[in-house]
């Protein structure tokens, strides 16, 4: 088929599935602004980072609970509970992805993730990733986009060729960096919008 793409990778966090600390913690906190201030100054996106990049939670909870032992059993859910700071499905997204996996299209994740949190988060929604060939977890390499790197190993481990294959992700600093790669990398937007990316290239029906 012209213009067929040979596969498709696909972020996760923000693009299949919402997640925020905020969906956690407001369970947790019930004063909007200690919430605000909880969030801004003591689990930050930052310091979560670190679990991305591959620093076990004992490590880093420990740090950040000496910083502010008053917060420290409010840190320690974190680990145990990561699963609840997802919002769920992004609408219509995981309809793609089965109708790609349907449709015979290798289909694939690279994700900024812990190695300790992806297990547990992947076995609550396994009839979803059952379609994915192979996933490339930041965690579990020590190297996170938008390092160079991570595409490298994804492409090789993946086995496709990267001017063939739609890569998706929500940040843009991580499209930039897959389009350097040689990637037909797409900033995400929404799922029609997505769709119909996928369309036009060959791998869906209208």
């Amino acid at each position: 088929m012209a213009g067929r793409r040979a596969a498709v990778i696909f972020d996760i966090g923000n693009v299949l599935f919402h997640w925020d600390p905020r969906y956690l913690y407001e369970r947790l906190i019930s004063d909007d602004r200690a919430l605000d201030a909880f969030l801004r100054d003591v689990v930050t996106h930052e310091w979560h980072f670190q679990h991305d990049a591959g620093r076990p939670f004992a490590e880093t909870s420990a740090e950040l609970a000496g910083r502010y032992p008053e917060h420290a059993d409010l840190i320690a859910a974190w680990g145990p509970r990561f699963n609840e700071s997802i919002g769920g499905p992004v609408a219509g997204m995981h309809e793609i992805v089965r109708a790609l996996g349907e449709a015979g299209v290798p289909i694939f994740a690279l994700t900024n993730f812990s190695g300790e949190f992806f297990p547990p988060f992947r076995a609550e929604w396994e009839s979803l990733f059952t379609h994915f060939r192979d996933i490339v977890v930041s965690g579990d390499e020590r190297l996170v986009k938008p390092d160079p790197a991570i595409y490298r190993l994804a492409i090789d481990r993946f086995g496709v060729d990267p001017a063939q294959t739609i890569f998706v992700d929500d940040n843009p600093a991580n499209v930039a960096a897959a389009r350097d790669e040689g990637i037909d990398a797409v900033h995400f937007t929404d799922a029609t919008t997505f769709r119909a990316k996928l369309v036009k290239s060959g791998l869906l029906a209208t």
